[in-house]
Protein backbone atom coordinates (compact mmCIF):
# COMPACT_ATOMS: atom_id res chain seq x y z
CA UNK A 1 0.00 0.00 0.00
CA UNK A 2 1.15 3.54 -0.72
CA UNK A 3 1.85 5.75 2.28
CA UNK A 4 -1.33 7.74 2.82
CA UNK A 5 0.45 9.69 5.54
CA UNK A 6 2.20 11.62 2.76
CA UNK A 7 -1.19 12.90 1.63
CA UNK A 8 -1.79 14.27 5.12
CA UNK A 9 1.70 15.81 5.11
CA UNK A 10 0.98 17.45 1.77
CA UNK A 11 -2.34 18.85 2.99
CA UNK A 12 -0.62 20.22 6.09
CA UNK A 13 1.91 21.94 3.83
CA UNK A 14 -0.86 23.50 1.73
CA UNK A 15 -2.65 24.73 4.84
CA UNK A 16 0.39 26.22 6.58
CA UNK A 17 2.57 27.38 3.70
CA UNK A 18 0.08 28.10 0.90
CA UNK A 19 -2.88 29.18 3.08
CA UNK A 20 -5.19 26.82 1.20
CA UNK A 21 -8.85 27.08 2.16
CA UNK A 22 -10.71 24.14 3.78
CA UNK A 23 -12.59 23.64 0.51
CA UNK A 24 -9.30 23.37 -1.42
CA UNK A 25 -7.82 20.98 1.13
CA UNK A 26 -10.92 18.78 0.97
CA UNK A 27 -10.71 18.65 -2.85
CA UNK A 28 -7.00 17.75 -2.85
CA UNK A 29 -7.54 15.10 -0.18
CA UNK A 30 -10.42 13.51 -2.08
CA UNK A 31 -8.48 13.46 -5.36
CA UNK A 32 -5.32 11.98 -3.89
CA UNK A 33 -7.14 9.33 -1.85
CA UNK A 34 -8.90 8.28 -5.04
CA UNK A 35 -5.46 7.86 -6.61
CA UNK A 36 -4.18 5.95 -3.56
CA UNK A 37 -7.12 3.53 -3.79
CA UNK A 38 -6.32 2.91 -7.44
CA UNK A 39 -2.63 2.32 -6.76
CA UNK A 40 -3.52 -0.13 -4.00
CA UNK A 41 -5.75 -2.01 -6.44
CA UNK A 42 -2.74 -2.26 -8.77
CA UNK A 43 -0.55 -3.53 -5.91
CA UNK A 44 1.67 -0.48 -6.21
CA UNK A 45 3.72 -0.07 -3.05
CA UNK A 46 5.23 3.40 -3.40
CA UNK A 47 4.34 6.78 -4.85
CA UNK A 48 7.45 6.68 -7.06
CA UNK A 49 6.04 3.60 -8.85
CA UNK A 50 3.17 5.60 -10.33
CA UNK A 51 4.31 6.11 -13.93
CA UNK A 52 2.73 7.10 -17.23
CA UNK A 53 1.22 3.67 -18.11
CA UNK A 54 -0.48 3.53 -14.71
CA UNK A 55 -1.65 7.13 -15.15
CA UNK A 56 -3.28 6.26 -18.47
CA UNK A 57 -4.92 3.21 -16.89
CA UNK A 58 -6.24 5.39 -14.07
CA UNK A 59 -7.63 7.97 -16.51
CA UNK A 60 -9.34 5.15 -18.41
CA UNK A 61 -10.90 3.86 -15.21
CA UNK A 62 -12.14 7.36 -14.35
CA UNK A 63 -13.76 7.63 -17.80
CA UNK A 64 -15.51 4.31 -17.27
CA UNK A 65 -16.82 5.59 -13.94
CA UNK A 66 -18.43 8.50 -15.76
CA UNK A 67 -16.18 11.33 -14.57
CA UNK A 68 -16.38 14.42 -16.72
CA UNK A 69 -13.38 15.89 -18.50
CA UNK A 70 -13.49 18.79 -16.07
CA UNK A 71 -13.36 16.46 -13.05
CA UNK A 72 -10.45 14.54 -14.54
CA UNK A 73 -8.60 17.78 -15.22
CA UNK A 74 -8.94 18.62 -11.55
CA UNK A 75 -7.63 15.17 -10.61
CA UNK A 76 -4.60 15.65 -12.84
CA UNK A 77 -3.98 19.09 -11.38
CA UNK A 78 -3.98 17.59 -7.89
CA UNK A 79 -1.58 14.85 -8.98
CA UNK A 80 0.81 17.36 -10.56
CA UNK A 81 0.85 19.52 -7.45
CA UNK A 82 1.36 16.51 -5.18
CA UNK A 83 4.24 15.13 -7.25
CA UNK A 84 5.87 18.55 -7.45
CA UNK A 85 5.84 18.51 -3.66
CA UNK A 86 7.14 14.92 -3.44
CA UNK A 87 9.99 15.81 -5.79
CA UNK A 88 11.38 18.19 -3.18
CA UNK A 89 12.33 15.22 -1.02
CA UNK A 90 13.25 12.96 -3.97
CA UNK A 91 10.20 10.74 -3.42
CA UNK A 92 8.51 11.30 -6.76
CA UNK A 93 10.64 9.31 -9.19
CA UNK A 94 9.30 9.95 -12.68
CA UNK A 95 6.68 12.73 -12.72
CA UNK A 96 3.73 10.79 -14.20
CA UNK A 97 1.46 13.72 -15.08
CA UNK A 98 4.00 16.23 -16.38
CA UNK A 99 3.07 17.14 -19.94
CA UNK A 100 0.02 14.88 -19.93
CA UNK A 101 -2.99 16.59 -21.49
CA UNK A 102 -6.66 15.71 -21.65
CA UNK A 103 -9.02 17.04 -24.26
CA UNK A 104 -9.64 20.68 -23.50
CA UNK A 105 -13.01 21.59 -22.04
CA UNK A 106 -14.93 24.74 -22.81
CA UNK A 107 -14.54 27.19 -19.95
CA UNK A 108 -17.85 28.38 -18.56
CA UNK A 109 -18.15 32.07 -17.91
CA UNK A 110 -18.43 33.01 -14.24
CA UNK A 111 -21.78 34.20 -12.97
CA UNK A 112 -22.12 37.79 -11.80
CA UNK A 113 -24.78 39.90 -10.14
CA UNK A 114 -25.82 42.90 -12.19
CA UNK A 115 -25.57 46.33 -10.62
CA UNK A 116 -29.29 46.54 -9.81
CA UNK A 117 -29.28 43.23 -7.93
CA UNK A 118 -26.13 44.24 -6.11
CA UNK A 119 -27.84 47.44 -5.00
CA UNK A 120 -30.92 45.46 -3.92
CA UNK A 121 -28.68 43.23 -1.79
CA UNK A 122 -26.59 45.95 -0.18
CA UNK A 123 -29.41 48.43 0.38
CA UNK A 124 -31.75 45.98 2.12
CA UNK A 125 -33.04 47.48 5.40
CA UNK A 126 -31.63 46.30 8.71
CA UNK A 127 -33.78 43.92 10.80
CA UNK A 128 -35.74 45.39 13.69
CA UNK A 129 -34.52 42.76 16.18
CA UNK A 130 -31.35 44.17 17.83
CA UNK A 131 -29.48 40.85 17.80
CA UNK A 132 -30.22 40.31 14.12
CA UNK A 133 -29.42 43.95 13.36
CA UNK A 134 -25.97 43.43 14.86
CA UNK A 135 -25.33 40.45 12.58
CA UNK A 136 -26.74 42.35 9.60
CA UNK A 137 -24.30 45.20 10.24
CA UNK A 138 -21.43 42.71 10.26
CA UNK A 139 -22.71 40.88 7.19
CA UNK A 140 -23.23 44.09 5.26
CA UNK A 141 -19.63 45.11 5.97
CA UNK A 142 -18.52 41.69 4.69
CA UNK A 143 -20.56 41.98 1.49
CA UNK A 144 -19.45 45.55 0.86
CA UNK A 145 -15.80 44.56 1.33
CA UNK A 146 -16.11 41.56 -1.01
CA UNK A 147 -17.68 43.74 -3.69
CA UNK A 148 -15.47 46.78 -3.10
CA UNK A 149 -12.11 45.04 -3.09
CA UNK A 150 -12.54 41.62 -4.70
CA UNK A 151 -11.20 39.59 -1.80
CA UNK A 152 -11.10 35.81 -1.79
CA UNK A 153 -13.07 34.05 0.93
CA UNK A 154 -9.99 32.98 2.92
CA UNK A 155 -8.49 36.47 2.63
CA UNK A 156 -11.57 38.07 4.15
CA UNK A 157 -12.02 35.46 6.85
CA UNK A 158 -8.40 35.90 8.00
CA UNK A 159 -8.38 39.72 7.86
CA UNK A 160 -7.32 41.43 11.09
CA UNK A 161 -8.03 44.87 12.45
CA UNK A 162 -4.43 45.91 11.81
CA UNK A 163 -4.76 45.02 8.12
CA UNK A 164 -7.29 47.80 7.64
CA UNK A 165 -6.28 51.44 7.20
CA UNK A 166 -9.59 53.27 7.33
CA UNK A 167 -7.99 56.68 6.91
CA UNK A 168 -6.18 55.73 3.71
CA UNK A 169 -9.00 53.50 2.50
CA UNK A 170 -6.75 50.44 2.14
CA UNK A 171 -6.67 46.84 3.31
CA UNK A 172 -3.67 44.50 3.23
CA UNK A 173 -4.44 40.84 2.53
CA UNK A 174 -2.31 37.71 2.42
CA UNK A 175 -3.35 35.74 -0.64
CA UNK A 176 -2.38 32.59 -2.46
CA UNK A 177 1.30 31.72 -2.27
CA UNK A 178 1.59 33.98 0.79
CA UNK A 179 1.63 36.98 -1.54
CA UNK A 180 0.60 40.29 0.02
CA UNK A 181 -1.73 42.69 -1.80
CA UNK A 182 -2.75 46.18 -0.74
CA UNK A 183 -6.24 46.89 -2.00
CA UNK A 184 -8.40 50.01 -2.07
CA UNK A 185 -11.58 49.98 -0.01
CA UNK A 186 -14.43 52.00 -1.47
CA UNK A 187 -16.39 54.71 0.31
CA UNK A 188 -19.51 52.61 0.90
CA UNK A 189 -17.45 49.69 2.18
CA UNK A 190 -15.53 51.97 4.55
CA UNK A 191 -18.80 53.32 5.92
CA UNK A 192 -20.21 49.81 6.41
CA UNK A 193 -17.01 48.66 8.13
CA UNK A 194 -17.06 51.73 10.38
CA UNK A 195 -20.63 50.86 11.43
CA UNK A 196 -19.53 47.31 12.20
CA UNK A 197 -16.49 48.39 14.21
CA UNK A 198 -18.77 50.39 16.50
CA UNK A 199 -20.73 47.20 17.28
CA UNK A 200 -17.84 44.71 17.17
CA UNK A 201 -17.11 45.01 20.94
CA UNK A 202 -20.53 43.42 21.58
CA UNK A 203 -19.19 40.15 20.14
CA UNK A 204 -15.57 40.46 21.25
CA UNK A 205 -14.26 38.15 23.97
CA UNK A 206 -10.92 37.70 25.66
CA UNK A 207 -9.99 35.10 23.04
CA UNK A 208 -11.12 37.19 20.05
CA UNK A 209 -7.60 38.41 19.22
CA UNK A 210 -7.72 40.98 16.43
CA UNK A 211 -9.87 39.29 13.81
CA UNK A 212 -11.81 41.84 11.79
CA UNK A 213 -15.01 39.78 11.60
CA UNK A 214 -16.21 37.82 14.62
CA UNK A 215 -18.76 35.07 15.17
CA UNK A 216 -21.44 35.14 17.87
CA UNK A 217 -18.94 33.34 20.11
CA UNK A 218 -16.29 36.00 19.54
CA UNK A 219 -14.09 33.78 17.40
CA UNK A 220 -12.82 34.39 13.88
CA UNK A 221 -15.77 34.12 11.52
CA UNK A 222 -15.06 30.94 9.56
CA UNK A 223 -15.27 30.52 5.81
CA UNK A 224 -18.27 28.22 6.19
CA UNK A 225 -20.10 30.72 8.39
CA UNK A 226 -19.49 33.50 5.88
CA UNK A 227 -20.92 31.34 3.11
CA UNK A 228 -24.00 30.55 5.17
CA UNK A 229 -24.56 34.19 6.11
CA UNK A 230 -24.36 35.27 2.46
CA UNK A 231 -27.05 32.76 1.54
CA UNK A 232 -29.20 34.06 4.40
CA UNK A 233 -28.79 37.72 3.45
CA UNK A 234 -29.52 37.03 -0.22
CA UNK A 235 -32.77 35.31 0.73
CA UNK A 236 -33.66 38.12 3.06
CA UNK A 237 -33.05 40.69 0.29
CA UNK A 238 -35.34 38.77 -2.07
CA UNK A 239 -32.67 37.57 -4.49
CA UNK A 240 -33.57 34.47 -6.47
CA UNK A 241 -29.91 33.81 -7.20
CA UNK A 242 -27.76 31.87 -4.73
CA UNK A 243 -25.12 34.16 -3.23
CA UNK A 244 -21.59 32.96 -2.52
CA UNK A 245 -18.26 34.75 -1.97
CA UNK A 246 -16.80 34.17 -5.42
CA UNK A 247 -19.96 35.55 -7.01
CA UNK A 248 -19.23 38.87 -5.29
CA UNK A 249 -15.58 38.65 -6.39
CA UNK A 250 -16.67 37.92 -9.98
CA UNK A 251 -19.10 40.84 -9.84
CA UNK A 252 -16.35 43.14 -8.55
CA UNK A 253 -14.05 42.16 -11.42
CA UNK A 254 -16.71 42.30 -14.12
CA UNK A 255 -18.15 45.67 -13.10
CA UNK A 256 -14.69 47.20 -12.67
CA UNK A 257 -13.52 45.98 -16.06
CA UNK A 258 -16.76 47.14 -17.65
CA UNK A 259 -16.10 50.66 -16.36
CA UNK A 260 -12.32 50.90 -16.68
CA UNK A 261 -11.34 48.49 -19.49
CA UNK A 262 -8.00 48.13 -17.67
CA UNK A 263 -7.32 44.40 -17.66
CA UNK A 264 -3.90 44.69 -16.01
CA UNK A 265 -5.29 46.71 -13.11
CA UNK A 266 -8.04 44.15 -12.54
CA UNK A 267 -5.42 41.38 -12.64
CA UNK A 268 -3.40 43.11 -9.92
CA UNK A 269 -6.45 43.71 -7.75
CA UNK A 270 -7.59 40.10 -8.03
CA UNK A 271 -4.10 38.78 -7.31
CA UNK A 272 -3.95 36.68 -10.48
CA UNK A 273 -0.40 35.62 -11.34
CA UNK A 274 -1.45 34.83 -14.92
CA UNK A 275 -3.31 37.36 -17.07
CA UNK A 276 -5.22 34.47 -18.68
CA UNK A 277 -7.13 33.95 -15.44
CA UNK A 278 -8.37 37.54 -15.71
CA UNK A 279 -9.15 37.51 -19.42
CA UNK A 280 -12.34 35.52 -18.87
CA UNK A 281 -13.91 38.76 -17.62
CA UNK A 282 -13.37 40.33 -21.04
CA UNK A 283 -15.88 37.81 -22.38
CA UNK A 284 -18.37 38.94 -19.76
CA UNK A 285 -17.74 42.54 -20.79
CA UNK A 286 -18.41 41.60 -24.42
CA UNK A 287 -21.68 39.99 -23.38
CA UNK A 288 -22.68 43.27 -21.75
CA UNK A 289 -21.74 45.25 -24.86
CA UNK A 290 -23.62 42.80 -27.06
CA UNK A 291 -26.70 43.18 -24.86
CA UNK A 292 -26.48 46.97 -25.12
CA UNK A 293 -26.17 46.64 -28.89
CA UNK A 294 -29.22 44.40 -29.16
CA UNK A 295 -31.29 46.82 -27.09
CA UNK A 296 -30.08 50.07 -28.62
CA UNK A 297 -29.02 49.62 -32.24
CA UNK A 298 -31.80 50.43 -34.73
CA UNK A 299 -31.00 47.39 -36.85
CA UNK A 300 -30.93 45.08 -33.85
CA UNK A 301 -34.36 46.03 -32.47
CA UNK A 302 -36.36 43.77 -34.75
CA UNK A 303 -39.40 41.76 -33.73
CA UNK A 304 -38.51 38.12 -33.35
CA UNK A 305 -34.79 38.72 -33.79
CA UNK A 306 -32.91 36.01 -31.94
CA UNK A 307 -29.29 36.79 -32.79
CA UNK A 308 -27.05 39.37 -34.39
CA UNK A 309 -26.96 38.39 -38.06
CA UNK A 310 -24.73 41.29 -39.02
CA UNK A 311 -22.72 44.00 -37.36
CA UNK A 312 -21.72 47.48 -38.49
CA UNK A 313 -18.79 47.22 -40.86
CA UNK A 314 -19.82 43.83 -42.23
CA UNK A 315 -22.52 45.11 -44.56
Amino acid sequence: MVARARIDDFLAYLASQRLASPHTLKAYGSDLRRLADFLDSQHTGAWRDFRRPLLEAWVGECREQGLSIRSMQRLLSSVRRFYDWLARSDEAGEHPARGYQLKRVRQDLPQVLDVDLMQQLLDAPAPEDPAEALLWTRDKAIMELFYSSGLRLAELSHARLGDLDQGAGLITVLGKGRKTRVLPVGRMARAAIADWLVLRPQLARAHSESWLFLSRQGRRLSERSIQERLVHQAQRAGLDQRLYPHLLRHSFASHLLESSHDLRAVQELLGHSDIRATQIYTHLDFQHLASVYDQAHPRARQTGRTKRDDTPGER
